[in-house]
């Protein structure tokens, strides 16, 4: 087990797990999955250390992944403020991955001067929930019922830490 910066090459295994998680529409708001060039905007964006990637491989495999991004960086009060998003391998859920990613991210949210993380989540996301509050996220806001699968309508929930 480790946790280091992302790097191109592991590209393809963060748009296999984020697809994961598009079609449970339980972990993210996107509905269509996404190939690799189309995140490849995405992953350049995240190059930069001030908001980076980081993987978690086991077996020399990327299992897992957080990522910060800057909450509204345009407005400079909020320059603190990081978003944070993590994603699991479906076969590697419920193994202990998310609390050492979420140790990880506190700790480098720290290193990286951030004073608040925020996770922003579906309300269907127990999972999520439950390990945010584990690590003493408190809800700190909620648009009630502004997510639509087809019918199924969720909330989203802005959980976050002061750090």
């Amino acid at each position: 087990m480790s946790i280091r910066l992302a790097e191109y090459k592991d590209l393809e295994a963060l748009v296999e797990i984020y697809n994961q998680a598009i079609v449970t529409h339980r972990c993210t708001a996107d509905m269509d999955v996404f190939s690799v060039e189309e995140r490849i905007s995405w992953f350049e964006e995240h190059q930069s250390l001030e908001y980076p990637i980081y993987v978690y491989i086991v077996d020399n495999k990327v299992v897992g992944y957080l990522y910060f991004t800057g909450y509204r960086p345009d407005r400079r009060a909020l320059s603190y403020t990081a978003e944070i998003s993590y994603y699991i391998h479906n076969g590697y859920q419920r193994q202990g991955i998310g609390t050492k990613l979420m140790e990880f991210t506190i700790k480098k949210g720290k290193e990286l001067n951030f004073k608040n993380l925020l996770a922003i989540l579906l309300d269907c996301n127990l999972p999520s929930i439950k390990l945010l509050e584990k690590f003493a996220f408190k809800e700190w806001g909620c648009l009630p019922g502004v997510a639509d699968f087809d019918g199924e309508i969720c909330s989203h929930l802005y959980y976050g830490l002061k750090i």
